[in-house]
């Protein structure tokens, strides 16, 4: 019946919406935790003389970012590094670092398991489109062309918004998703904002964008050859 395929192509629709999703947590998870030896770190560091900033080697910036990442994604209990800055041994991160790097590794941490949710979600209904309609091999392509539209649509809209005015969209989404503002540093008093100046996270943004753009192709590319195998079949039948 019509409504049957109405609820077909709803349901086709939310699975592709909750897989695109997932592939942008993954992008995050990609750039942030891609390289274990934390590259692209280095680089920025460099690129912001961030060493300079802090009166510190890089060896040592390194070392503090190591255990700050992997405190980030639950392997350490506490956000604590003894190390040299401007010439003195001492904790490189303070008591605002660690309240507000807590908020930071649940809002990392509760992505995963949204995007565990999201996945699980998805293949729960397209089973169910797989059980109930003859017609989902052409169904599932064509909504994830429609969802992709929907995602670029929203993309191209926070990119222009991003390279406008980054602070500006930094802060609102700061806003959004921290319910205190621990977030809000000074340079005379915190190395952590030192070490991770506003020009870093631009970078990042940008690496997460152009991550989850070529994921999002290359999941199109894998729907375009099985919708022009489809077509191919069906011909091969008549």
């Amino acid at each position: 019946s019509q409504d049957m395929k109405k609820t077909q192509q709803l349901m086709a629709a939310a699975a592709m919406l909750l897989i695109i999703i997932s592939v942008l947590i993954t992008s995050f998870q990609l750039v942030i935790y891609g390289d274990p030896e934390y590259k692209f770190y280095q680089k920025e560091y460099e690129k912001y003389t961030v060493c300079d900033a802090l009166g510190m080697k890089m060896e040592d910036v390194m070392q503090v970012t190591e255990h700050m990442m992997a405190y980030l994604i639950g392997e350490e209990e506490e956000l604590s590094v003894i190390t040299t800055v401007e010439g003195e041994k001492k904790d490189f991160f303070n008591e605002q670092d660690r309240l507000h790097m807590a908020d930071v590794k649940n809002l990392f941490l509760g992505g995963l398991k949204v995007r565990t949710a999201c996945l699980m979600l998805a293949l729960v209904l397209l089973a169910i489109l797989i059980l109930t309609s003859a017609d989902w091999k052409f169904l599932i392509p064509r909504a994830y062309s429609a969802a992709l539209v929907i995602f670029l649509a929203i993309a191209a809209f926070l990119g222009i918004a991003f390279a406008i005015d980054f602070t500006k969209c930094f802060t609102i989404f700061h806003e959004i998703f921290f319910t205190n503002d621990l977030w809000m540093f000074d340079s005379a008093t915190d190395y952590m904002i030192r070490m991770l100046p506003e020009g870093f996270f631009s970078d990042m943004v940008l690496r997460i964008g152009i991550a989850f753009l070529v994921m999002l192709m290359i999941l199109w590319g894998i729907f375009r050859i099985w919708r022009v195998t489809m077509k191919d079949n069906n011909k091969h039948r008549l």
